[in-house]
């Protein structure tokens, strides 16, 4: 039997990974492709997602470091007489204060200096110190410059949940970047990859010549593994595994291509002896958009159903985030599909969840933080809903509002809007893996909640403080179970009545199709 190759678990330098053996899938032909096509790149990816990899690559190609290609796309293909210096920049470490800043960009810059026998003066300021290096280098070498800056964004995504200390890491970090601009004539080639995509006049002021790929179709697969690098390159690792469940778990992700899956996660579940869990998840908590979740009491169900323009998700700015456009660039959201308006010549993207593990990890850490909830309900209502008891679904619920503690409404009016029990309730539901719509339409309106539950279909209606059977009647009147007639499914309408005094339910009426 074949002894399997190790897994790159935390990995991130490409020669370590040809030469000690590990799993590497190729992405040399992307590579070779980019530097064809582009001088100056950028690739926006959520973190753990392979980028810090794809830019080493680049390194060892520029440096002709042939022997590590063979076997690849690349090997044959990329011309191995040329060599060029590299500067790579990288934002590792902690990043609290301006001083950190420099400090963890003076460390760089020394390696830099160490690995291409170049010296700056001691005293030099950095960002004159990071010209320098790329004028002498070239100099020194006979040849242009190729410049990788790795996690460009990280100095500012460090403090973002204080506005004025990103706004001064971003000043910092525009001024070390605008450098590129001066030099241009020594540069070969450039990349720079981050989570957040900023706007060109607050990051990369007078860098018009950058070019991002990262909602290029050709470029989709850039990083990540394909639903093929799991049915080839990890099958000999994934014996007696039901790769259907690992594909609803962790695939998902696009960008404009194939569906990928997080290399971290398939990686630790091979590692854990898969089993299923939020790998990706847990490695760093989402706690800056849960406080902006409340902070703009966002209706939770929205994001099974949202459509945004092609400028939202190209657009960050520290003075005014975007919900939706951090959700997405940070990988709690993805492209499901592009809509193309020929008429009016634009495009929009319809975003969902990617997979299990972020729905049920996302709408669980809601619920503990947001909500201060009673995360115990969850298995009533998941049983009331799989076996069709829809007074024990009631009783769930009830116990659920009773769970919440009153602290959380005694600042707002929250109680009063229908989006709060629905997010409430949606989140619960979402924790436990449901497959939700929500805000779902039809030819007469939008239906509050639709839940798919295996053969099972609920639609759910919320009113808060109105006439007695008001929600149920509403189903009834504008005929929303027609929208799911021709389905093989049982269909249960629901409508659930609030009072924004008692903060629970009032009224509960279900009836079966």
């Amino acid at each position: 039997m074949q002894k399997l190759k190790k897994l790159p678990i935390g990995i991130q330098t490409f020669k370590e990974i040809i030469e000690d053996g590990y799993v590497y899938i190729d992405k040399t032909e992307e590579a070779l492709k980019l530097t064809e096509e582009y001088k100056y790149v950028f690739l926006s990816r959520p973190r753990r997602f392979g980028k810090s990899l794809f830019l080493d690559t680049l390194k060892e190609l520029f440096e002709g470091n042939k022997k590590l290609f063979e076997g690849l796309y690349i090997y044959d293909k990329w011309n191995w007489e040329e060599k060029y210096p590299v500067i790579k920049i990288s934002w590792d470490g902690k990043n609290r204060s301006i001083k950190d800043l420099e400090s963890t960009l003076r460390e760089t810059l020394l390696e830099n200096q160490r690995r291409l026998n170049i010296n700056c003066e001691d005293d030099l300021d950095l960002v004159i110190c990071f010209r320098r290096l790329i004028t002498m280098a070239s100099e020194k070498y006979g040849q242009k410059v190729v410049v990788l800056i790795d996690e460009y964004d990280k100095p500012i995504l460090d403090v973002i949940e204080d506005t004025e200390q990103a706004k001064e890491h971003r000043e910092y970090i525009k001024g070390l970047y605008s450098v590129l601009k001066g030099v241009d004539a020594y540069i070969k080639f450039a990349f720079l990859t981050g989570v957040s995509k900023f706007s060109k006049a607050s990051i990369f002021s007078g860098l018009n010549m950058l070019t991002d790929i990262s909602l290029n179709p050709e470029y989709g697969n850039i990083c990540g593994y394909t639903q093929n690098d799991i049915e080839t390159s990890f099958l000999p690792y994934f014996k007696d595994v039901d790769l259907d469940k690992v594909k609803m778990w962790y695939n998902g992700y696009n960008f404009l291509k194939d569906n990928v899956y997080n290399p971290f996660d398939i990686l630790q579940f091979i590692s854990s002896k898969f089993m299923f869990r939020n790998y990706w998840f847990e490695s760093g908590t989402p706690s800056f958009l849960i406080k902006l979740i409340k902070e703009k009491n966002y209706f939770l169900p929205k994001l099974t159903n949202l459509i945004v323009d092609e400028k939202l998700l190209s657009s960050f700015d520290i003075e005014n985030i975007d919900l939706e456009v951090l959700l997405y660039q940070t990988g709690y959201l993805t492209i499901e599909k592009m809509i193309k308006d020929e008429l009016l010549s634009s495009i929009e993207y319809k975003l969902k969840i990617p997979n299990l593990e972020v729905q049920i990890s996302l709408n669980d850490y809601i619920i503990n933080y947001l909500f201060n909830g009673d995360s115990s309900v969850k298995k009533s209502l998941i049983k009331s809903l799989h076996y069709e008891k829809l007074e024990d679904f009631k009783i769930a619920l009830t116990s659920l509002f009773d769970s919440i503690p009153y602290t959380n409404f005694t600042k707002n009016k929250l109680t009063q809007y229908e989006g709060f029990y629905a997010s409430i309730i949606y989140s619960y539901l979402a924790s436990l893996g449901i497959k939700i719509i929500g805000e779902d339409v039809t030819n007469k309106g939008r239906i509050d909640l639709t839940l798919f539950v295996n053969d099972k279909i609920y639609i759910l209606e919320f009113k808060v403080d109105g006439s007695k059977g008001e929600a149920l009647q509403q189903i009834k009147e504008k005929h929303y179970a027609d929208k799911y007639l021709n389905e093989s499914s049982q269909i249960y309408i629901v409508g659930i009545e609030f009072s924004s005094e008692e903060k629970n339910i009032v009224n509960f009426q279900w009836e079966k199709v």
